[in-house]
């Protein structure tokens, strides 16, 4: 009689566990292969906005010193956080529908253990890496045109991250939302450029009407001109810092509990 042996069974890695790290490394692999195209809007692009906008159109603004500051030292923070949102917002539109529909890659990751909000988190990771090497790209200009008047000033790249993030986290889930890429333009047209514009970027919100100025408020993108602003020229907040944050934070929340969401509808449709 042949005796039956038992062997240990090791147990299967447990669906549900959290990883969003091979989604980050899934897409850092992609990005070593292309990180040269991204050398002209690190470094080549804040030289431009800097000369275009600051030197340029700053020699005719601001004649009379009513912004304390040079026109440039006033709009390079601003344009620091404008460009984390529009870093944060390329790598969350397209690339993520692509995901879903074109290439269908989230369908093969949903194959393994990863859980809809793994696929969220390593998609805010990878953001956060971008939008921060973009932003050092940035800082590093702005201390060659010599507009950085604080210590400060450091603190401008987490800032520059949490915007990033805080605008990522609401575009995936919206990304996860629609059924084709023309809605990315409507979102660009009355969500991103209007921001943009006036979010206190160009100009102090406090010069608009006050229906206009609370809805500045109620954007992200001014409450990191905000903290940007005040880091690198070393102005005192009006608003204390922990309720910029903590704003920001709100935005990075609900919209990655949105997004999760979303993933986990678009994936079981």
């Amino acid at each position: 009689m042949t005796a039956i042996t038992t062997e240990p069974v090791t147990a299967a890695p447990e669906r549900g566990s959290p990883s969003p790290w091979p989604v980050f490394e899934h897409r850092m692999t992609a990005y070593r292969r292309l990180w040269r195209s991204s050398v002209f809007s690190t470094f080549l692009l804040p030289v431009l906005f800097l000369l275009g906008m600051g030197v340029s159109v700053g020699a005719y603004v601001n004649r009379a010193g009513e912004l304390g500051v040079p026109y440039l030292d006033y709009i390079a923070p601003g344009l620091l956080a404008s460009t984390a949102l529009q870093v944060a917002m390329g790598e969350s539109s397209w690339s993520i529908m692509g995901a879903f529909t074109w290439n269908r890659m989230y369908h093969g990751m949903r194959a393994t253990p990863l859980r809809p909000k793994d696929l969220v988190g390593g998609e805010l990771l990878y953001v956060s890496f971008r939008v921060g090497t973009s932003a050092v790209g940035f800082l590093a200009v702005m201390a060659a045109f010599g507009v950085l008047h604080s210590w400060w000033a450091v603190g401008a790249l987490p800032v520059a991250v949490l915007i990033g993030v805080s605008i990522s986290a609401p575009v995936l889930a919206y990304a996860a939302t629609i059924k084709s890429d023309n809605m990315f333009a409507i979102l660009f047209r009355f969500g991103i450029i209007p921001m943009t514009l006036f979010a206190g970027v160009f100009f102090p919100v406090e010069q608009m009407p006050l229906v206009a100025r609370w809805i500045a408020y109620v954007s992200p993108l001014w409450h990191g001109v905000e903290l940007c602003r005040a880091a690198t020229l070393g102005w005192p907040l009006t608003v204390p810092a922990v309720v910029h944050i903590g704003y920001l934070a709100l935005w990075v929340v609900v919209g990655y509990a949105l997004a999760s969401w979303r993933y986990e509808k678009k994936l079981t449709d």
